[in-house]
């Protein structure tokens, strides 16, 4: 291809990302991210093909600027953390929906399967949960307090030794998306059958409304949380599988990248469902109006964060660039 040709091609993509470096125009993240490659690109074509044309030290000084201003060092702002809760992880994670929504169905629909398989199969629950479980929770039923298991251990132990577990079953759900994803699913699975199992336990002994205003104090947060970093895994998993337009490298760099985020974000919720189990679900005592309030307010706090917040994010995001760029267009 001529000079002159090639620099007709590309010229409104150099132009775009040099407003964008002098802060004229603003686009998404993923955008930008796509036309560094592609300069890189022309670069390196321009160096084989147009070696010291005036093309190549216009490409050379364009790259150069903007690895200077991505990669220069600087201090880390003191808001650094804030910010990634509240900006950069929600943005990114919108983009994750649908690994979040495979996570859930495949974790309730193993919930349904532990639930059916407790009541048809007589030792069912004993074989997954462990007669050791099974029978010390029979004891305290018999001696009237059914949620006894929550009162063995010290405040303080609990809420360290559930903490650290959980963040246990991230790690290793997030860790097996691996394995082409399969593994995150295979932790969704075990948990799931586990939960639906131990729900229908307390249902046959006449207990579930006692156990699911007990438990799920905690619970709602903590399997919400093991659900995410499900999620986690499935976006790891589908960087190999599903590479894009990256090559399969980079897209499981990016997957990654983006699985340890939302790894992450789990970190603070499990340390408050753990804070919830060693501390507040021992309270068996509490009236129930206290408990549903407890639960409904922690599901909300997920559905808003992971959810909605993200999505109204993302939309006053694109608002934004959107009137930049049309006001960047007015005053050309």
């Amino acid at each position: 291809m001529r000079e002159a040709a090639f620099v007709k091609q590309n010229k409104d993509k150099w132009l775009t990302f040099e407003n964008v470096l002098s802060n004229k125009t603003s686009i998404t993240p993923e955008a930008l991210s796509s036309l560094y490659i592609e300069i890189t690109d022309h670069l390196s074509y321009a160096k084989t093909f147009y070696p010291n044309s005036n093309t190549e030290v216009y490409l050379n000084g364009l790259a150069s600027s903007a690895h200077q201003k991505i990669y220069k060092t600087k201090k880390e702002s003191k808001n650094r953390i804030i910010t990634f809760f509240t900006q950069e992880f929600p943005l990114m994670f919108t983009q994750h929906h649908r690994e979040l929504l495979v996570a859930f169905l495949v974790f309730a629909l193993f919930v349904a399967i532990g639930a059916f398989s407790a009541a048809n199969e007589g030792d069912f629950v004993r074989g997954f949960l462990g007669d050791g479980y099974v029978n010390m929770t029979l004891d305290n039923i018999e001696k009237g307090d059914p949620m006894g298991v929550y009162k063995e251990q010290g405040e303080f132990n609990m809420f360290l030794g559930i903490t650290l577990n959980n963040i246990k079953v991230a790690l290793m759900a997030f860790g097996y998306g691996i394995l082409l994803g399969i593994g995150s699913l295979f932790i969704m699975m075990q948990n799931g059958i586990m939960l639906g199992s131990f729900q229908y336990f307390f249902y046959q002994e006449g207990l579930l409304w006692e156990s699911a205003r007990t438990i799920w104090i905690h619970g709602t947060i903590e399997i919400s949380v093991i659900i995410i970093a499900g999620c986690a895994g499935l976006v790891l998993g589908n960087s190999m599988l599903f590479p894009g337009t990256y090559t399969r490298l980079e897209s499981f760099k990016r997957g990654a990248v983006n699985g340890l985020k939302i790894l992450m974000s789990t970190i603070p919720f499990f340390i408050l469902a753990g804070f919830l189990e060693g501390f507040v679900t021992r309270h068996t005592e509490m009236p129930d109006w206290l408990a549903i309030f407890i639960i409904s307010s922690s599901l909300a706090v997920i559905l808003f964060y992971y959810v909605y917040y993200p999505i109204k994010l993302n939309k006053q995001k694109q608002q934004e660039i959107l009137a930049n760029n049309q006001t960047n267009k007015n005053q050309q």
